[in-house]
């Protein structure tokens, strides 16, 4: 076979990659799905409703792992180095955000039954909540892609389908457990603020730049039995361009979550301000009698009244 064949268009949308690694991937995926949507019919039994917009995100980032493990660009991931940058770029910067934002975890809190103990377990273990301290969610999420593409680990992965598929799965799990702290929607052990958010997104400009720049520059394949040099260095190029591309998303996503709380607060703010006003009043009313102020208010009782329209929103789970 030639080395860095040329993608064929019918290969890439329809063709499959199955093996018995990928197969079982296959059933892991579909079975990640149905707990999903059994989570979801649990809650909406008990009269709750789970965000489509949410269930909708997770099976679409199930069926992007799905492609790029086992659909047409799998078939590409060892012979054509570009189109493998592009698969590590669909499960780091597109599955992994997708799933990230269904919340898989506080739905199964929510939903019950017998996956709510291991739920709650995970959500208050000490490994996650060092998993999602930020820093170290940016550097197993930055080193991963570093030391993947930057060590002799590419051209071994290359060589051994099972070190392939490991890598592939570590990069998809170390983007959840990033994308999980931008998005701020699961049960984490700890929710960030949104200068912390920003600055997770912010700082992968730089590194994912310099990651392109050398690739794109290298002077020799970083797998040279089945990869052009030139076929190196435009993979370089993809994954610079389309790392920025994936920047600029979670950046508009973390500024529309910003200003979405910002309005909640002010509606809030705004109807305890008016509950309060209103208790004053009526507390420095004169009775029927003309002698006296009408009976006393709970003020703290109408301070607690949700604003208009916030009603049923669940902050880090509503749409």
């Amino acid at each position: 076979m030639p080395k860095s064949p040329a993608p064929q268009t019918a290969a890439l949308v329809t063709g499959l990659h199955l093996d018995w690694l990928t197969a079982l991937a296959l059933v892991a995926q579909v079975l990640a799905m149905a707990l999903y949507l059994v989570g979801t019919r649990r809650l909406s039994a008990r009269g709750r409703r789970w965000p489509a917009t949410q269930t909708a995100a997770f099976a679409v980032g199930l069926v992007v792992t799905a492609y790029a493990t086992e659909g047409g660009i799998a078939r590409y991931q060892v012979d054509n180095f570009t189109l493998h940058v592009v698969q590590s770029l669909l499960l780091f910067d597109v599955a992994a955000p997708l799933l990230a934002f269904g919340a898989p975890l506080r739905l199964a809190i929510q939903a019950g039954g017998r996956g709510r103990g291991v739920a709650l377990a995970a959500a208050r273990s000490r490994w996650l909540g060092l998993l999602t301290r930020p820093p170290v969610a940016f550097l197993a999420y930055i080193g991963t892609l570093y030391v993947y593409f930057l060590s002799p680990l590419f051209a071994a992965a290359a060589r051994h389908p099972v070190l392939l598929e490991y890598l592939q799965l570590q990069m998809l799990v170390t983007g959840v457990v990033l994308w999980s702290v931008v998005a701020g929607r699961d049960s984490l052990p700890r929710q960030v603020g949104y200068g912390a958010r920003f600055a997770l997104v912010l700082l992968g400009i730089p590194f994912f730049a310099f990651l392109g720049i050398y690739l794109g520059g290298v002077a020799r394949p970083l797998y040279a039995a089945a990869n052009t040099l030139h076929d190196t260095r435009s993979g370089g190029d993809v994954l610079w361009a389309l790392s920025e591309i994936a920047v600029v998303a979670g950046l508009a996503y973390l500024f529309v979550e910003w200003a979405r709380e910002e309005e909640r607060r002010a509606l809030r703010s705004d109807r305890q301000l008016e509950a309060a006003l209103l208790a004053a009043r009526n507390l420095a009313a004169p009775g029927p009698s003309g002698e006296g102020g009408s009976p006393a208010i709970d003020g703290e009782a109408l301070m607690r009244v949700p604003a208009p329209g916030l009603e049923g929103v669940d902050r880090a789970g509503g749409d």
